[in-house]
Order: C-alpha cells, then sequence, then structure tokens
C-alpha cells in the first residue's frame, strides 16, 4: 500500500434510486462539487439496505457509511426509508459493540430536487469520518 491509499478516506454513500441518487445526478448536473471521498452505490429503496453489506464495507476498509433516502413520508415503496433508518440506528449498535464509533454511519433523507443538500450531506459526512479518522479495520 502506497502512502497515498494510507490518507484516502473513503465514504460510501448508499443512495435510493428514486430520490438520493437523483439528487446525487443532480447535484452533478448543477456542478456542485462534494468530496471525491464519497463512493455511490444505488440501490433500488433505502429499505432495501443490507446490514450485512454494509459491515461488510467496513470491514473491506470504507471509513464511513452515507445511507439516503427519500423524504420520510414520501417513500415510493411506502415505508422503505423508515425500515432503513431502524437499520441504521442497528447498524450503529453492532458497531458501537465491536467498538467502532456509532458516527460513521448516518442517514439522510432527501428529494430528488435537493441537489444542493446532497452535496451538503456528503461534505457533512465526509468532515465527520476526517475527525474520526481512518477505519481501524482497514
Amino acid at each position: 500500500m502506497n502512502d497515498r491509499e494510507d490518507t484516502t478516506l473513503q465514504v460510501v454513500a448508499y443512495c435510493c434510486h428514486y430520490c438520493a441518487y437523483a439528487a446525487a445526478d443532480l447535484a452533478g448536473v448543477l456542478r456542485l462539487s462534494y468530496p471525491a471521498e464519497t463512493r455511490i452505490v444505488e440501490i433500488p429503496c433505502s429499505g432495501r439496505l443490507d446490514p450485512l453489506e454494509v459491515l461488510h464495507a467496513l470491514e473491506h476498509g470504507a471509513d464511513g457509511i452515507m445511507v439516503a433516502g427519500c423524504l420520510e413520508g414520501d417513500c415510493h415503496f411506502q415505508e422503505g426509508n423508515l425500515n432503513a433508518r431502524r437499520r441504521v440506528n442497528h447498524i450503529k449498535d453492532i458497531i458501537t459493540a465491536i467498538g467502532l464509533e456509532p458516527e460513521r454511519i448516518e442517514m439522510f433523507n432527501m428529494s430528488a430536487a435537493m441537489g444542493k443538500q446532497f452535496a451538503e450531506a456528503a461534505s457533512k459526512m465526509t468532515e465527520q469520518i476526517m475527525e474520526l479518522g481512518q477505519n481501524p479495520l482497514r
């Protein structure tokens, strides 16, 4: 591993197809900048977030996890974003039990028209991870 890989942070952003992924796309169209450390993974609905996949991402070097779904009450799959929030809280409990900071994973809600808010959320998440430092599991 070279020095550059040692200091580069990785934030994985699991984004629902209908809202958060569209907001990320809008941020790009509007040429809004957000940290290059953000790696976007499109999922059909934030409610389909798999806790095991998140734990595997952390195990394999992700420093932080951003889960982005529809606005509460506006999920295309009725309660998917509420299920995602429960899963995020459950994952926080799990990673706390294994010695990681619960702030390494956060849930954000946004509509497809909120490109600016996506960029702000990605920046906020990256700053939060920078304060925590690299994932010790790396």
